[in-house]
């Protein structure tokens, strides 16, 4: 006999996806019945639509005081993760969201391109950039505003210039679709009619506007404005606005308010302890993380920045160890009863040239880049030192499953002028506009160290090191050298791939997918995949 009855089943139809099987969605609209509903399962023998029936259909907010029992009284965590929610903000700086992306567990991010999208535009009057009212009232006010001003003013005036270029440079019979036969059948030997010819000539048209773009984003201030979606649990959204709110900026600060207000419109049970007494307490030991450590360098670490870029492999062990460590991984979960231990001890006998076999047989079984290896490959790891511009940066910042530490954005480290800036003759602009910007930013660090971030310009070198296993390795290197990469970070990526070569040989024979070579326009070939899927779909 069927559990429901034919009543409730009609009830259940508006809150499950059905109501005989064993498998079913959660339908229901309030997120905070459905997490309460995850959560109040693990506490009954009851079946979920059952629980449903007796204990939250009569009482509306048997949601909210399930959480608030659970979370308030036991502290149980992770009842958190089981509420989601996705938000949208618009117009914060690239300080800010970087400072949001940094969360690496729990929430997704979508930002705003510098690839795609002009940030030419102005705004009743003015360029989209964070004036933050510290400094705008103080005595660098002026000064600030003049500074990102002119490196809007270079930037928006050179784009015109700067595609008309690259289209120079890379004519459109050359990478589009032309009526000889030649280059129909080697660039289009599927395009037939007229609408082709447009796509193709579409296609070429954004792939040199974004490589323009591409060129010029060196220019833009921190203080630049983006929008950045992000999907995200409870828990994570708790921790990011702890985060936010312990921060030294009052446009992080800022955030977190307004954050908070816009997710009790949809999971405010989930983010209730992020500004509480428990959430003031995380908040005070957070700064006083920060602040220790800045004493504690301050005392013992003498300052040298170094100028220009690198990409510098600094730390990893012997390849030895690592293969030994690796096949340990494979084995063990094919090793009924056998402690991990006794696995090492029985790999460490087995001979060089048949362990870098077992390594060879595990890169065969990759046919594409998207077969990850496994995870016995997250045994070893790499920590990179590096000094790239910040735009470039921004990029890699999205590699999440992976240590990461960066510190203040300044001008101490120098920067790059593009090969394209020289060629059609603004690099003196481009010089001027970042001399400016480090007037600016030394005038101001000493008093606003944190502030003075927002005038630094994204083609300035910035400091950070990224520290990861070898299966991520595979991952980000294999990711970020694909042919419609952006110039700056597939050189970063290719480099890593050289330097991990050169330490572990044998080891790095599981990266079968890292592409060493140059291209043009990077998002050509892409954008020509993507438009040939589009119409197949159509």
């Amino acid at each position: 006999m069927s559990e429901f009855s034919s009543n409730e089943k009609k009830i259940l139809s508006e809150h499950f996806s059905n109501t005989d099987s064993s498998v079913f969605a959660i339908i229901t609209p309030r997120q905070v019945d459905r997490g309460a509903l995850m959560s109040r399962y693990s506490r009954t023998d009851k079946s979920m639509r059952r629980i449903f029936l007796d204990e939250f259909l009569k009482n509306k907010n048997r949601g909210e005081e399930f959480y608030d029992r659970v979370l308030l009284e036991y502290g149980d965590d992770s009842v958190a993760e089981l509420g989601e929610a996705q938000i949208a903000i618009e117009g914060l700086s690239n300080i800010a969201v970087k400072k949001i992306e940094d969360r690496r567990i729990g929430l997704s991010y979508l930002e705003k391109s510098s690839r795609y999208v002009a940030w030419n535009k102005k705004e009743k009057g003015k360029y989209r950039f964070y004036r933050d009212s510290e400094i705008t009232n103080s005595r660098f006010g002026d000064s600030y505003e003049e500074t990102c001003n002119f490196s809007f003013d270079v930037y928006s005036r050179n784009i015109e210039p700067m595609i008309k270029y690259i289209r120079e440079k890379y004519p459109i019979e050359k990478y589009s679709f032309k009526d000889s036969k030649d280059n129909k059948e080697k660039l289009f030997p599927k395009l037939k009619i007229e609408s082709d010819i447009k796509s193709a000539n579409m296609i070429y048209r954004g792939s040199t506007k974004a490589k323009a773009l591409d060129i010029l984003r060196g220019l833009l201030p921190a203080s630049t404005l983006t929008n950045v979606g992000i999907t995200g649990n409870g828990r994570a959204f708790e921790y990011l606005l702890t985060v936010l709110n312990s921060s030294e900026l009052k446009e992080e600060q800022n955030l977190a308010s307004k954050i908070k207000k816009e997710l009790e419109t949809t999971i405010k049970s989930f983010v209730k302890r992020a500004d509480d007494k428990y959430g003031k307490a995380y908040q005070k030991y957070l700064r006083d993380v920060k602040n220790k450590s800045r004493a504690i360098t301050a005392k013992q670490i003498k300052s040298g920045p170094t100028k220009g870029a690198f990409t510098k492999i600094v730390d990893f062990e012997s390849e030895k160890n690592a293969i030994d460590k690796i096949i340990t991984g494979i084995m063990y979960e094919q090793s009924p009863s056998t402690s991990y231990q006794n696995i090492l001890r029985q790999v460490k006998k087995i001979p060089k040239q048949e362990k870098i076999k077992i390594i060879q047989e595990f890169a065969k079984l990759r046919t594409n880049r998207r077969h990850r290896p496994s995870r016995a490959f997250e045994n070893v790891y790499y920590t990179f030192d590096l000094c790239n511009n910040f735009g470039m940066f921004r990029d890699l910042h999205r590699h999440r499953a992976l240590t990461l530490e960066r510190q203040l954005l300044t001008t101490d480290h120098g920067y790059s002028i593009p090969n394209e800036v020289k060629i059609l003759g603004i690099d003196k602009d481009f010089k001027d506009a970042m001399n400016k910007t480090k007037d600016t930013f030394e005038k101001m660090r000493k008093k606003y160290p944190e502030q003075g971030q927002y005038v630094v310009n994204f083609g300035y070198n910035y400091p950070y090191f990224m520290k990861f296993n070898l299966r991520e390795a595979c991952h980000l290197i294999e990711l970020r050298t694909i042919p419609q990469g952006h110039a700056d970070y597939r050189r970063v990526a290719q480099q890593m791939y050289i330097q991990i070569n050169k330490v572990h040989p044998i080891l790095s024979q599981i990266m079968k997918f890292v592409d060493m070579k140059e291209y043009d326009l990077e998002r050509f070939e892409s954008e020509k995949r993507t438009e040939a899927k589009r119409k197949k779909l159509k």
